[in-house]
């Protein structure tokens, strides 16, 4: 049983007091082994919405929940062990090519990635696509995989920081997502399980993100920042908006052909530009040197090894359009002339949920062939006829909603 009494825990918090590492940890360990209730994690989380936290009991906080299960661990010499987290965009598949780009690097990335829930995609949505690919390693399984290639891309086991998992399913729930502490430390536990040397976040704000300004976003990064201090981690932020989406492409199958493209130094520039920074960042490598590692292929085959390592087919990857065909796929032609002087993130990621892409809760099923390719980016000029975006649907009827959504996200000056 838990040491300290937790209904006095929670009224120091309610009442804005701090909480000792001690008393965190208690309450911590007692949730995991089901000691303290549901209701009494719920109300702790709204204290902590109303109270906030200090940077010492958020780094207590990221710290118990860490200890909460397993973790990697890693024995003797062993190349630098590098990560990188995005709060989520649409579009983002940054992932997909920075993971085989920094283990080119000569570095190791145990990735731990999440699925996509509302309009931002998730990685793990996105390698499934992929035929055969397992994103269900062990710890095991992906450490003996990093001595291998450098690189595995998995997703959260049982028993990786399950204090996290149950928390954030009562955060769900209980409105109380939206806590700068509770994020931190949701992020900031499963990231450092993987027992990293570096870190680069990937702040993310505007209509399809879920900071929705600036002031969340750099708030958000010096609270991540900080703790990654205080646990022993070198951790570099990047803030950068999401007004418009990533690259070209938003669909599960449609962002990976996009990926495989840059990975071979091909992909729209907005896209490599953020996968060149971030890796130069966590690697130390310059930029020249990584440039000419897409554009030789040599990320491309790394990539190609790990989707065999985990069971996919990587063949298909030669030939990855064809391997997810939507029934309908159809050009969006501008009715007009100007430049494009906005094309709302959040309503694109809105539309390809519903056609399909994205999923409302965990048990809905995700179609990989649905999204958008071909978006054209902000500053664009464009004159009648010409094409704005392509819509892969499942039908018709979805086409025709989804052209509807892009017209009304598109601004032309």
């Amino acid at each position: 049983m838990a040491s300290s009494h937790i209904p006095t825990l929670i009224v120091r918090k309610r009442e804005g007091e701090a909480l000792t590492d001690g008393q965190i940890r208690d309450l911590v360990h007692g949730f995991t082994r089901g000691e303290v209730s549901d209701a009494q994690m719920s109300a702790f989380a709204m204290a902590v919405y109303f109270r906030g936290m200090t940077a010492a009991e958020t780094a207590s906080l990221t710290h118990a929940m860490l200890e909460s299960g397993e973790r990697f661990h890693f024995s003797g010499d062993h190349p630098p062990v590098v990560d990188k987290h995005s709060t989520g965009g649409i579009g983002d598949k940054v992932s997909l090519i920075l993971a085989p780009l920094v283990a080119c690097c000569g570095c190791w990335i145990p990735m731990v990635s999440g699925r996509g829930l509302g309009i931002t995609g998730g990685t793990l949505d996105k390698l499934e696509s992929i035929p055969g690919f397992r994103v269900g390693l062990s710890i095991e399984m992906a450490q003996r995989q990093l001595q291998r290639l450098g690189v595995a891309m998995m997703g959260q086991t049982e028993q990786f920081c399950p204090a996290d998992k149950k928390l954030y399913a009562l955060r769900d729930v209980t409105g109380t997502v939206p806590s700068i502490p509770l994020i931190t430390a949701s992020i900031m536990s499963k990231k450092l399980a993987e027992s990293l040397d570096r870190l680069v976040l990937d702040v993310k704000f505007g209509s399809g993100a879920f900071m929705k300004n600036r002031e969340q976003a750099e708030l958000l990064a010096a609270a991540m920042q900080a703790v990654g201090g205080q646990l022993g981690v070198q951790v570099f932020t990047q803030i950068n908006e999401m007004s418009q989406p990533l690259g070209q492409a938003v669909g599960n199958a449609l962002e990976v052909a996009e990926s495989l493209a840059a990975m071979r130094g091909e992909g729209p520039p907005d896209l490599l530009e953020l996968v060149v920074t971030q890796t130069e960042l966590i690697t130390g490598t310059c930029r020249e040197k990584l440039m000419s590692m897409l554009a030789s292929g040599e990320v491309w085959e790394k990539f190609a090894r790990m989707v065999d390592e985990q069971g996919g087919d990587a063949r298909c990857l030669e030939h990855y359009d064809a391997v997810h065909v939507a029934p309908v796929v159809k050009d969006v032609l501008v009715d007009g002339s100007g430049t494009v002087s906005a094309f709302d993130a959040g309503m694109i990621g809105q539309a390809a949920l519903e056609l399909g892409a994205g999923r409302g809760s965990v048990m809905d099923a995700i179609d990989p062939r649905v999204g958008f390719s071909a978006l054209v980016k902000i500053g664009e000029p464009l004159k009648t006829g010409d094409r704005i975006a392509r819509v892969h649907a499942a039908d018709e009827s979805a086409a025709l909603r989804a052209e509807l959504s892009l017209r009304a996200a598109l601004t032309i000056g």
